[in-house]
């Protein structure tokens, strides 16, 4: 269905907010109570905004929310200038809304290939997974109560995405028990959290299997080289600008950034 005239002049709202770097203090309109009110919100905003899409993160719903918003997962998109690499100890400068809300999390980031149109399960949608990055998603927005707001508001903001670093490869991923494996995270070199992806429901693939059936309820297409952010590992860190993020994966392997305004 269009989107109502509310709906587009809710992603005209965070738009011209997310553009002049405005914060908001309240939320621009009704906030919506269906995910599929605020994907509506969302396709608006990605139309206006006209950058090249170029991955979705993938962020979990509480459980207590699951049976009202009828899903355990929400997505947003990652635009392609806002993916970094930040592989070969590189340490890219990621910008959050200062006035906002702003946050980094470890995540295992999957590649995707010809994802083509059969179904897949937890098993096979290994086969359509070009490269398994690890990586770190920042989480901005200008609204500051964004988090504490409900699924579908996040949804409604491009899922609180402000942008991906893109670490390191995991060597041998298909043959590893990647639900297993130790992840720490550090705020200027402080521990902030540390877990394994025995936290993500069924872990990273399940947000790949996610991802895909909802992109194609929404009539969006996945193109090969479409990054998934699969969720946080060891929590929403919150971050401001001057910080520094860090995340170590297996114990070997380092992904970082630095935190501007």
């Amino acid at each position: 269905m269009p989107a109502t005239n509310e709906q587009q002049t809710i992603a005209k709202a965070f738009l011209a907010a997310r553009q002049k770097k405005t914060p908001l203090t309240s939320y621009p309109g009704a906030m919506p109570a269906s995910m599929a009110d605020a994907y509506a919100i969302q396709d608006v905003a990605i139309a206006l905004d006209g950058r090249l899409v170029g991955g979705w993160k993938v962020g979990r719903i509480a459980a207590e929310l699951v049976d009202h918003y009828g899903d355990n997962r929400l997505t947003g998109p990652i635009f392609t200038d806002e993916i970094v690499e930040g592989d070969q100890g590189q340490r890219p400068a990621m910008s959050v809304y200062a006035d906002g809300f702003a946050a980094a999390e470890a995540e295992v980031l999957l590649c995707l290939g010809d994802v083509g149109e059969r179904d897949y399960d937890i098993d096979t949608v290994k086969d359509c997974i070009a490269d398994v990055r690890t990586g770190i998603e920042i989480a901005s927005s200008p609204f500051q109560a964004i988090n504490r707001s409900g699924p579908a508001v996040t949804a409604s903001d491009y899922g609180n995405n402000k942008g991906l670093v893109l670490g390191p490869v995991i060597p041998g991923w298909r043959d590893k028990d990647l639900i297993r494996m130790p992840v720490e995270f550090f705020i200027d070199d402080a521990p902030a959290g540390a877990a394994t992806m025995e936290t993500m429901l069924d872990g990273p693939f399940g947000s790949a299997l996610f991802l895909i059936r909802t992109l194609r309820a929404r009539g969006i297409a996945i193109a090969p080289g479409t990054w998934v952010s699969t969720g946080a590992i060891t929590g929403i860190h919150e971050i401001r600008p001057g910080q520094r993020a860090d995340a170590l994966f297996d114990g070997k392997i380092r992904v970082g950034c630095s935190i501007t305004g």
